[in-house]
């Protein structure tokens, strides 16, 4: 398993992000806080915060394309 912090800041994102999820075989869930959906429903999606960075987990082999598709959610690396 492999995580990343992402942020979902707009519906179009939201949007998006789910159709990009969706292309790929791995199982994907996002963790805010306590709570944790499936990344490949919508409907999850929007019952989590979407004002904080999310956690993503990648549950699968290791993808290097997965990695640049998801290039564009991941939130900055601080230090």
């Amino acid at each position: 398993m492999k995580e990343y912090s992402i942020y979902l800041d707009t519906i179009a994102r939201v949007k998006n992000f789910v159709n990009l999820v969706n292309r790929f075989d791995h199982d994907f869930d996002l963790c805010a806080g306590r709570y944790v959906v499936d990344a490949k429903s919508i409907m999850g999606i929007f019952s989590l915060d979407l004002e904080a960075p999310l956690t993503l987990q990648v549950h699968g082999a290791f993808s290097e394309e997965l990695e640049e598709a998801l290039a564009g959610y991941l939130t900055p690396s601080v230090g």
